[in-house]
């Protein structure tokens, strides 16, 4: 059974199938070779998959980020971070790297962040003497924050799919996700001060001041939802839920950019949106459910244990294997049938699960903007109207330095655990 299930997924991968139809086809394909296993268990299967209250916060983080784009809040963050940075070497870089942090404590997606972001500040540093290449890939690497800083869709979802506090989660991404983003920063300054790309003019401390002011609504909104979640004052579900108020009350009443005509198109984006990120997680989950009655996870875990008993060398193999994996699998979905597969064999070795989360996550994250299938390469080409080759070739400089946080993240486990521990009582 486990070869006609990963032959018939590989099948379909090769023909382009979409993903999720893909692990729902191999998994039905499996079940009726099998035989003696009624048919309806994939409805079963799939629905008990998204039969969740965490997951429940998918559609209210989705439809939040939604509520901020249309409401005004991506010029506003941009504004802000080009007042702070905009005056150093590489300015617009830095501020695309700002900008790309806050808006990664909204959306809570990678895409999101890239497409909202990247149709301002693409242009702009184009515009201003910056190479294409670059600007793309810059864009393209700064999305990949929206998955690593809390609120994070994929966070969610290795919590579910390893049964971990997402909240524990959510405090241990926080750390990762600023210093990659500071080494982000650092890199771009560096180059910008090497190929002399233009610097913005320094903003007066009014200007400053009145760029703080016409976005204090927007920064407002992570620090209620991250300190409700670490305070404890609501669980990230709860959070969820108030981010969309919040963000409803900003844009309508507070920015006044969201019309009421306006809302058949955000709930339309937003309906979309969850809809393939739930399709793909209850197709996801039926395959999950077969490889563990089938005995895989543990097959999984006697190969790398039989490989050796090291932690150090069963986490380089891990960070191999999910860069690979990145590069050709959608994030959700190798959360969704990897988590359930890597975590207990990661605690088998000693390592902490919402610790190995995070390593996962980063993987994945970086396999966002990582040739031949990374969507934040691809939403960031098009903008920037460059080829995927050519976008690729500026990516080199930022795959070193994720490459180098992410040897930091996995073998500096107080980086991620240090606020857990901290605040969470771990």
């Amino acid at each position: 059974m486990p070869i006609i299930l990963f032959g018939c997924l590989i099948l379909f991968f090769a023909i382009s199938v979409p993903i999720a139809v893909s692990m729902g086809m191999a998994s039905a394909v499996a079940i009726w070779w099998e035989g003696g296993t009624p048919l309806l268990v994939l409805v079963q299967r799939s629905f008990t998959s998204t039969d969740s209250f965490p997951l429940m916060a998918i559609p209210f983080f989705v439809f939040a980020g939604t509520l901020m784009e249309f409401g005004g809040i991506s010029r506003r963050l941009v504004n802000l971070a080009n007042a702070l940075t905009g005056h150093l070497p590489g300015g617009l870089g830095l501020v695309t790297i700002v900008t790309s942090m806050f808006f990664a404590a909204i959306s809570g997606s990678s895409a999101a962040a890239t497409a909202a972001l990247g149709s301002i500040l693409i242009p702009a540093m184009i515009s201003r003497g910056y190479h294409k290449n670059f600007t793309g890939a810059l864009q393209a690497t700064s999305g990949e924050l929206g998955v690593i800083i809390p609120p994070s869709i994929p966070l969610i979802l290795y919590g579910v799919a390893a049964e971990t506090s997402i909240g524990d989660l959510f405090m241990a991404g926080l750390i990762p996700g600023l210093m990659i983003g500071l080494s982000l920063m650092i890199a771009v300054y560096m180059i910008a001060k090497r190929k002399g790309y233009a610097r913005e003019k320094r903003k007066t401390r009014a200007e400053v001041w009145q760029a703080f002011k016409e976005s204090f609504w927007a920064v407002l909104m992570p620090i209620i939802i991250l300190g409700g979640i670490y305070g404890g004052i609501f669980t990230p579900t709860e959070a969820a839920g108030v981010a969309v108020a919040y963000a409803f009350i900003v844009g309508v009443f507070v920015y006044k950019e969201i019309k009421f005509s306006k809302l058949i198109n955000i709930l339309t984006q937003s309906t979309i949106t969850t809809s393939v990120i739930m399709f793909i997680i209850a197709s996801a989950g039926l395959f999950s459910w077969i490889m563990t009655r089938e005995g895989i996870p543990q097959a999984v875990a006697g190969f790398f244990v039989n490989i050796s008993d090291n932690p150090i060398v069963f986490l380089l193999l891990v960070n191999v294997f999910l860069l690979i994996v990145g590069m050709f699998m959608e994030s959700n979905a190798s959360i969704i049938i990897l988590a359930p597969l890597l975590a207990p064999v990661a605690a088998e070795f000693g390592i902490d699960p919402t610790h190995f989360g995070i390593i996962m996550i980063v993987n994945l994250a970086i396999g966002m903007c990582t040739p031949p299938l990374g969507i934040n390469l691809f939403i960031s080409a098009q903008i920037a109207k460059i080829r995927l080759d050519q976008i690729s070739k500026g990516m080199v400089p930022f795959y070193i330095v994720l490459i180098i946080d992410l040897l930091l993240i996995t073998f500096l486990p107080q980086l991620s655990m240090f606020l857990p521990n901290l605040l969470g009582g771990k």
